[in-house]
């Protein structure tokens, strides 16, 4: 069983950046492909970025490219999700996520994925 605990969400200003970290306890990290998801006010959860076991396969959704990149250091057992130049529609929960698949893990809202941290608040304001 895999605990996944997000941290580094914050209130800030249309064009600044927040690291978002997830910390991962409880298994073996470094053999989970690793995912953010984010979740709107009144809309469903939605994909952001994945990464696979080792770091060098990446995917993002198109609205997040050039800006968010997601990265993972499995001595650290942490996932991360850099976000520049953030804007007020980037307003989320963000959730990262463990799947026990091998590769990037691309699926709408987060089917595939095992294992879910209880998400941390990103508000951009304009």
């Amino acid at each position: 069983q895999v605990q996944l605990v997000e941290s580094g969400g914050g209130l800030v200003q249309a064009g600044d950046s927040l690291r978002l970290s997830c910390a991962a306890s409880g298994g073996t990290f470094s053999t989970y492909t690793m995912g953010w998801f984010r979740q709107a006010p009144g809309k469903e959860r939605t994909f952001v970025a994945s990464i696979n076991w080792s770091g060098d396969g990446t995917f993002y959704t198109n609205s997040v490219k050039g800006r968010f990149t997601i990265s993972r250091d499995n001595a650290k057992n942490t996932v991360y999700l850099q976000m520049n130049s953030l804007k007020p529609e980037d307003t989320a929960v963000y959730y990262c996520a463990a799947s026990r698949l091998r590769g990037v893990v691309v699926t709408p809202n987060g089917e595939r994925y095992d294992y879910w941290g209880q998400g941390t608040q990103v508000t951009v304001s304009s």
